[in-house]
């Protein structure tokens, strides 16, 4: 049985990773979705929830799966994908893969968040709620942003790394710098095409779904050795 879990991003929600799952679960995968700390509720509750409660909250759900799963793919959005690195290193034997989509190690393009604004009304709802969340919940973002530099040499498992070419909210270098500085050689790399941030409504949407099936299918048959 094929396990994934998908972890959404920063002042976001499952609707973000949702094109995904019910992809995957078409497939005849099980997929898990949930709510980080924080998050669709009010602004305070954002502002009382840290970067640690992000993580151990799906690190909860992670521990639920396994309870059942011996193996579980980690599929991380955004922020999710640094908090899904992070729990690789405390779940590395349990799973069997990563794949993180438009990692912000170096977030904010700007150039593109001009061109971006006037595009889509989810985008420009995403950037709206980016910026006028509670300072504090920013400051948590950016510090796992800068605590992520640390976990990335440290991650040996394989690892897919997707990201659109015109994304406003993550500059293009993040993905080649995921490739060159993780500490598995077993990895992917998948540039959208004409794609900003939320790469699960790309244009080319599925040719995404369909690089992330291939990717956990594979390496689920490996990890089961």
């Amino acid at each position: 049985m094929k396990v994934c879990l998908l972890i959404h991003g920063f002042t976001g929600g499952e609707h973000e990773v949702s094109p995904l799952a019910e992809y995957l679960e078409a497939q005849g995968y099980t997929v898990k979705m949930f709510t980080l700390q924080g998050h669709g509720g009010s602004k305070a509750d954002l502002r009382s929830a840290t970067r640690h409660d992000w993580i151990n909250g799906a690190e909860f759900e992670l521990k639920q799966l396994l309870t059942t799963y011996s193996k579980v793919h980690l599929i991380g959005f955004s922020t999710g994908a640094l908090i899904a690195a992070h729990l690789v290193l405390k779940y590395p034997d349990q799973i069997g893969s990563l794949t993180m989509l438009a990692a912000p190690v170096f977030p904010l393009n700007p150039q593109q968040i001009v061109r971006t604004l006037a595009k889509w009304p989810m985008v420009r709802a995403y950037i709206r709620n980016f910026f006028v969340v509670p300072s504090r919940a920013t400051r948590e973002f950016y510090r796992m942003v800068s605590e992520s530099f640390a976990v990335y040499p440290r991650i040996h498992i394989p690892v897919l790394i997707v990201q659109g070419d015109r994304d406003h909210l993550v500059k293009m270098k993040s993905a080649t710098y995921l490739a060159q500085h993780l500490g598995t050689r077993d990895t992917g790399v998948m540039i959208v095409p004409h794609s900003g941030h939320l790469v699960c409504y790309a244009e080319r949407k599925h040719d995404v779904f369909e690089a992330v099936r291939v990717w956990v299918d594979t390496h689920h048959t490996t990890s089961l050795k």
